[in-house]
């Protein structure tokens, strides 16, 4: 009897390595916590592997939704799971084992990834001259440290047309999750903060301002199924459904910013529908007006009717701007470090204790300007006119091939939602500090990972100038060649070739 080759065994090493680390950790639970039961997980463990492996964007999908939406916090009985972490070492493990190993991740560079690199750098630079390194760091390596990791992954593992249709589902279906909850705890009085307005308590989303940023971003997205034809009936009445219960979130909120972020949201669908700007102002203005009225913001205690001139939401807001401001302009290059705002207040604010508390800087804007100096602020304010170019040269590419085979529906309503949701950002955002978490980093490497799926199946907009201009070039030169030939023979057409 002949003994199998012994270089058969270990043909593949890669099975070799998995099932060793496998067998290696299948004997460590009965080591640690010896009873039958804590074998019990490890018939999972290779189904999980063998899914996170063959569909690895799912994981990282997931991912992006509990970071976003922060299900886990609003459905307490997720919790003890830690999808959170879960998800994201499975996302860091498949990124790496098909990089490194497999080679199935196509791994590329854009100028918007540059772009991002260079502010994410310098905000990490700013951490060794931050008023003080250790916050600085462990904010750096608790938050957003992860965005600049699932950037990239983002971008790179979302490639494929589904990957698009799959995530745009699940955004609206997260944010319909988040706004269901939004709306039965408005219902019950469960969260509420001055009385009037809904939040989600113990959770991310326990500040109404936050929890209307939150919900706009898939407002967007639910607007875009809605308007845009041929994504099928099921989608559409989904958009529809999303509509109504995101806007009744929001108005719940009684967030100022959230108001206007959907006056935002719905006014860039309007410019591609309505022609006349004029119409489409004056609608505008009357919708803000009805939601207003709608949302009871006269009746906040702050920033209500009761209270004359500047209320004191808006003279917080003030204050807090004035010492980001100082802040820049003492720190002008880094500004006071990360996460480092609050701790700074005093020794910038221009008002005395007795005249206000301290505030975040309730600003996208000023919390950049005054955690990363001018320059941060520069470099983040390229980045997100970076980003508003490419979605936007990403739809006037899609909105070209509209009635033609190639036009393709879907991609066009996560381009123009991924676009509205940026409006949105940018509006809600004045009003929140949101610079450095999750909302437009997500915004930022779907619209990178769309740049690229137009590049790989679209023709760019340069290229067909190129190969129009060259063609008349040609012609032009086979006319010169030609005059006065009466019988010279003239170029045929691409159509008689073929």
């Amino acid at each position: 009897m002949r003994l199998p080759n012994l270089e058969r065994l270990f043909v593949n090493r890669y099975q070799t390595v998995t099932v060793t680390v496998y067998c290696a950790l299948a004997a460590l639970p009965s080591l640690i916590f010896p009873h039958p039961i804590a074998l019990l997980p490890l018939a999972v463990i290779p189904l999980g592997l063998i899914f996170i492996l063959k569909k690895p964007f799912v994981v990282c999908l997931i991912f992006i939704m509990f970071s976003f939406f922060r299900l886990h916090e609003v459905f307490p009985q997720l919790d003890p799971i830690k999808i959170p972490l879960l998800t994201a070492l499975g996302s860091y493990f498949v990124l790496a084992w098909h990089i490194i190993l497999t080679k199935k991740v196509q791994v590329y560079w854009r100028h918007e990834h540059t772009i991002f690199a260079r502010f994410f750098g310098w905000v990490v630079i700013g951490i060794a001259f931050s008023s003080y390194p250790p916050t600085a760091f462990g904010s750096f390596t608790s938050v957003y440290m992860k965005i600049g990791i699932m950037v990239l992954a983002i971008s790179w593992l979302m490639t494929e047309h589904w990957h698009f249709k799959l995530a745009h589902f699940l955004i609206i279906c997260s944010g319909l999750a988040v706004g269901g909850v939004t709306l039965y705890n408005n219902a019950n009085g469960i969260g509420m903060v001055e009385e009037t307005r809904v939040t989600i308590p113990g959770t991310s989303l326990g500040d109404p301002n936050d929890l209307s940023l939150v919900l706009s971003f898939p407002m967007s997205y639910a607007v875009a199924l809605a308007t845009t034809k041929g994504t099928g009936k099921i989608r559409t009445l989904l958009g529809l459904i999303g509509i109504v219960i995101f806007v009744s979130s929001i108005i719940a909120t009684q967030s100022r910013g959230g108001l206007l972020a959907t006056v935002a949201v719905f006014g860039i669908f309007g410019l591609r529908i309505i022609k006349s700007k004029l119409l489409l102002i004056s609608i505008g203005s009357f919708s803000l007006m009805i939601l207003v009225a709608a949302a009871g913001i006269s009746d906040r205690k702050s920033g209500g009717a009761a209270e004359e001139g500047v209320d004191a939401s808006a003279m917080g807001r003030i204050h807090a701007w004035e010492a980001a401001f100082n802040m820049a302009l003492r720190n002008p290059m880094t500004g006071v470090g990360l996460s480092l705002f609050l701790d700074n207040y005093w020794d910038y604010a221009t008002h005395s204790r007795a005249e206000g508390q301290a505030h975040v800087t309730h600003s996208t804007w000023f919390q950049v300007m005054s955690e990363s100096g001018f320059v941060g602020f520069g470099l983040f304010g390229f980045m997100i006119f970076t980003i508003f170019m490419s979605i936007r040269s990403s739809l006037t590419r899609l909105d070209r091939n509209k009635g033609s085979p190639e036009y393709d529906p879907h991609m066009t309503a996560i381009a123009v939602g991924t676009y509205a949701g940026l409006v949105g950002f940018c509006v809600s955002g004045s009003f929140l500090s949101q610079g450095f978490l999750w909302p437009v980093y997500i915004i930022t490497s779907i619209s990178i990972a769309i740049a690229n799926f137009m590049d790989n199946h679209y023709p760019a907009e340069e290229e067909n100038a190129e190969t129009e201009k060259a063609s008349i070039v040609n012609g032009l030169a086979d006319t010169i060649h030609g005059k006065g030939l009466p019988h010279a023979k003239q170029p045929e057409s691409p159509n008689k070739k073929q």
